[in-house]
């Protein structure tokens, strides 16, 4: 016995599509291009199994599209914390302060310093989102940026050297921290620790991390789940500009 087409049913699919694809939007641009693939699919199989009347499908396509928001729960959890991080974390109301120029060119002088010399190192910019409950370990500082005791501090014989430093408000408030690592199937082989340190913070924060290369010697910045490697001098002087002008 033939049955209609059940319109409402595919309209359902169609919306939850749509839902489920702006909310990814929030996680990562990439992620939910994959995703709109993925849920185009399933709507076309839906429909044609609706036109075609074949009810063991239907209920298989529907239950895996009502499934989707609790596998994309697990799955992107850390984008998902970061996502809610993000929602939840109040707007300054305030016009942004301009960023000390003498902070940024400090830290400039001392990465330059420190790649010419291939020394590793990780300093991390705190931004708008706290970071405190992200790090470990670490040992409180709270002095003036300089090139000088930047670069003192990763030289490697010093006993905080392996760890980030940490800058917020223009001023180094720890150093020897350590960072969550990214588990990030996509990441180079070619990336050490640091750059793995530094990109699991960017996954979970909104904070600017800098990364000096012990092998290359090259600089790399890492923000929004992106690693920029061997960035450009002018590239890297606008985005610290940028970064030491919003700070939480």
């Amino acid at each position: 016995m033939s049955c209609p087409i059940d319109l409402n049913g595919i309209s359902d699919s169609i919306i939850l599509a749509a839902l489920i694809y702006l909310f990814s939007l929030l996680i990562r641009r990439d992620v939910a291009l994959r995703l709109l693939g993925v849920m185009g699919v399933l709507v076309v199989f839906s429909l044609i199994a609706r036109l075609i009347q074949v009810a063991p499908l239907i209920r298989v396509i529907d239950v895996i599209i009502l499934s989707m928001p609790v596998v994309l729960a697990i799955i992107f959890q850390n984008d998902l914390r970061r996502a809610l991080l993000m929602l939840g974390k109040r707007q300054q109301q305030t016009a942004d302060q301009p960023a000390e120029d003498g902070a940024v060119d400090e830290v400039l002088r001392a990465l330059a310093d420190l790649a010419s010399r291939q020394i590793g190192a990780l300093i991390v910019v705190v931004r708008q989102q706290p970071i405190e409950h992200l790090i470990q370990v670490g040992t409180d500082i709270d002095a003036k940026v300089t090139s000088e005791l930047l670069n003192s501090i990763f030289l490697p014989y010093s006993p905080i050297h392996d760890g980030a430093v940490i800058l917020h408000k223009s001023k180094i408030t720890r150093a020897g921290c350590l960072l969550p690592l990214s588990h990030n199937p996509d990441i180079s082989k070619s990336f050490g620790t640091r750059h793995r340190a530094a990109l699991g913070l960017s996954e979970l924060s909104d904070a600017l991390v800098l990364v000096v290369s012990e092998e290359t010697g090259k600089i790399s910045a890492v923000h929004d789940s992106k690693i920029t490697y061997d960035i450009d001098q002018s590239d890297l002087k606008k985005l610290l500009k940028k970064a030491m002008a919003h700070h939480g």
